[in-house]
């Protein structure tokens, strides 16, 4: 899906005051679900979101969370599976993770590698 609309948008409120209550934003826990999860589900999970980001909650770290199913113990071991949106360097064989899921229960939480390192592929 693209997600041009909520690029710009992170690019102009560069120039406002922050004023999320949460960790990760808004735009950046909307751009993460759009890029992992069911465009329906990415756009629940959004409204949600932006609706609770008021003074009348709390606010905090609040993670996106995406299911999957039918998951087996090998591939949680994988770090190729764990890293659900990446990129491949051809001439370095390197591995750039950009996310990372984490398992809980029956959920998986989304977290973004800022860092981007490099992680060379076995051989």
């Amino acid at each position: 899906m693209k997600i041009t609309p909520l690029k710009w948008y992170q690019y102009i409120s560069k120039f406002t005051p922050k004023s999320c209550r949460y960790y990760p934003s808004c735009s950046e826990y909307a751009k993460w679900l759009y890029e992992l999860d069911n465009p329906l589900f990415a756009t629940i999970k959004t409204t949600k979101r932006v609706l609770s980001c008021n003074q009348l909650f709390p606010g905090g770290i609040d993670y996106p969370k995406i299911a999957k199913k039918n998951i087996s113990p090998m591939q949680l071991k994988n770090p190729i599976f764990k890293a659900s949106y990446l990129t491949f360097n051809k001439k370095e064989s390197k591995l750039r993770i950009k996310y990372w899921l984490i398992p809980t229960n029956k959920e998986f939480l989304i977290l973004k590698d800022f860092d981007a390192t490099a992680t060379y592929l076995p051989t």
